[in-house]
């Protein structure tokens, strides 16, 4: 089986949306990965974390994380514990993330980010 690009989020996002939109009209043929149909699990939160750091992946703007309980966010001091938070509320997980088929990743979406990760990519 060959790599693939794979998009990571939610479906009902809107930055999903827009990120999905032009996936569709460039041309690239890709998987979307809804984590909260098909969740996220450890390893694969990991692979994220390595590649780009937790203080990228943890969304502490969104809805998700300023329901959080104060205690709660306040724990988040560190990849371990900023893991556990998004592995329970995979929500927090800043989206887009695109995964190339060589497995490097971007996080959000601009259109001309987009262009160029998967021109290099390609």
């Amino acid at each position: 089986m060959t790599a693939q690009w794979v998009m990571y989020g939610i479906k009902n996002c809107d930055t999903i949306k827009k990120a999905r939109n032009y996936l569709a009209e460039s041309g690239t043929d890709y998987r979307f990965h809804d984590y909260r149909v098909e969740g996220i699990d450890d390893a694969l939160l990991q692979s994220f974390i390595d590649q780009l750091g937790y203080e990228v992946l943890l969304n502490t703007r969104g809805t998700t994380w300023r329901n959080l309980p104060e205690a709660e966010r306040a724990a988040v001091t560190d990849a371990a514990s900023a893991k556990a938070v998004m592995l329970a509320q995979p929500a927090i997980i800043k989206r887009p993330v695109l995964s190339a088929p060589n497995g490097d990743l971007l996080v959000g979406f601009k259109d001309s980010l987009y262009h160029a990760f998967i021109q290099e990519k390609s």
